[in-house]
């Protein structure tokens, strides 16, 4: 996707997503889809086309690590949503793409969809039949025999199993690797226990890095979470510390292997959470009815309880710069869109609006190996852009109030 040679934006303030105060009154010059000049006052080939973007933000697209384009996030159960044709998923998944790069969101991660969902989807983006953020995907993830997610249809029990699985997927065009290692939310499986040997997990990690392809698990369970550090997986989804019985326990040991090891982590705080419908109580609350304002506390009870264990992890040295935030939307009642949501929820963990810019931005096209194209807004970068009303750097809110998107320098919203 290019546009015209040369595309100039103005705007009142820019954030690199290196770090910093918002810059004021900056320019933007783009060519041939990439980053060609930042500054002010900058020399403009011939024929340049302006965009003034007024008084808003300019920052790097956004990017989201976790998110399940084929489900719909309406709150049904996983064996209602996967009753759905591929064919439907398929279409959901369009939906969603759109509704996330109108949220700001330029790149996100397809975390697991059945068959061939993630794969028809993105290349759909790639042909430009489908609008929507660049993708990377990682097809259907591996589970064990009925583990989470195994109606994608990707089941390996054992290392030649893992090891079969990987090479499958890889030729079939996965950017990454996904293993499940404990359980989740399908009915059945038990979060709280590791579903994974670390030699299962090693075999999959050694077939993946042979191929060049990333990895990342899926580690609700504590046992699980040891059992990838060990193992050399490259990022760590969701880490919620649950020990067998299902409780949330925080363990110092395994915090402390995860900062020495530079994993990356991604805590999908929305999915634990049910932050969408905190937000939706809090907005009527005069209005509440008494059963309404009870589970409001009772949602506002658990999400310290979450948001208390990342606090306790991010105090390791080096977390804070290797956090990716996710939404894990489709999932449940996570409805797409809504990024702003996780980085509020950092936000109240003690990072600054800043932090979580820098987190959704250059951090996480780091994490996912793509921080030499995308992430900041400097020469030879990709041009993918969001402009927010207000200054995010300043005001977690404004996360919320996208105002322009741009994708390769081509304005799409």
């Amino acid at each position: 996707m290019t546009g015209n040679p040369c595309t100039l934006i103005r705007t009142s303030l820019l954030a690199d997503g290196l770090g910093g105060e918002a810059r004021p009154d900056q320019e933007v010059l783009v060519r041939d889809g990439r980053i060609a000049a930042v500054g002010t006052r900058l020399t403009l080939p011939p024929e340049t086309r302006i965009i003034d973007l007024g008084k808003t933000c300019l920052t790097p697209g956004l990017i989201d690590g976790h998110t399940h384009l084929g489900l719909s996030g309406d709150g049904r159960p996983y064996a209602e949503m996967f009753a759905e044709s591929d064919e439907m998923m398929v279409l959901i998944g369009a939906r969603n793409l759109q509704l996330h790069r109108d949220a700001g969101i330029t790149t996100l991660r397809e975390h697991g969809a059945r068959n061939r969902v993630g794969f028809a989807l993105k290349e759909g983006v790639r042909r430009g039949l489908i609008p929507g953020p660049r993708l990377q995907v990682c097809g259907r993830p591996i589970t064990c025999t009925g583990g989470h997610f195994h109606m994608c249809n990707e089941v390996a029990d054992g290392e030649e199993e893992i090891r079969r699985s990987v090479r499958r997927l890889v030729h079939e065009g996965a950017d990454y690797i996904k293993i499940m290692a404990s359980g989740g939310g399908t009915a059945g499986t038990l979060p709280g226990l590791a579903s994974y040997t670390r030699p299962e997990l090693e075999a999959a990690v050694h077939e993946a890095h042979y191929f060049h392809r990333l990895t990342a698990a899926h580690c609700r369970a504590t046992d699980s979470m040891r059992r990838a550090v060990e193992a050399g997986i490259d990022l760590m989804e969701h880490a919620e510390f649950l020990n067998p019985d299902g409780e949330l326990c925080f363990d110092p040991e395994i915090a402390g292997m995860m900062a020495e090891s530079g994993i990356w982590i991604s805590p999908t705080l929305q999915a634990w959470t049910r932050y969408g419908r905190m937000v939706e109580l809090r907005e009527r609350r005069a209005l509440l009815t008494e059963a309404e304002e009870q589970e409001l506390q009772r949602l506002e009870a658990r999400a310290e309880l979450r948001l208390d264990l990342l606090r306790r992890l991010l105090d390791y040295k080096g977390m804070r710069d290797r956090l990716v935030p996710g939404t894990d939307s489709g999932a449940g009642a996570i409805a797409f869109g809504h990024l702003d949501y996780d980085l509020q929820l950092l936000h109240q963990t003690g990072l600054t609006p800043g932090e979580a810019l820098v987190a959704a931005t250059r951090i996480s096209a780091e994490a996912i190996g793509l921080g030499k194209d995308l992430g900041t807004i400097e020469p030879g970068k990709v041009a993918d852009l969001t402009a927010f009303e207000g200054d995010p750097i300043r005001d977690i809110s404004a996360f919320s109030r996208v105002k322009a998107v741009f994708q390769e320098g081509v304005q799409v919203r």
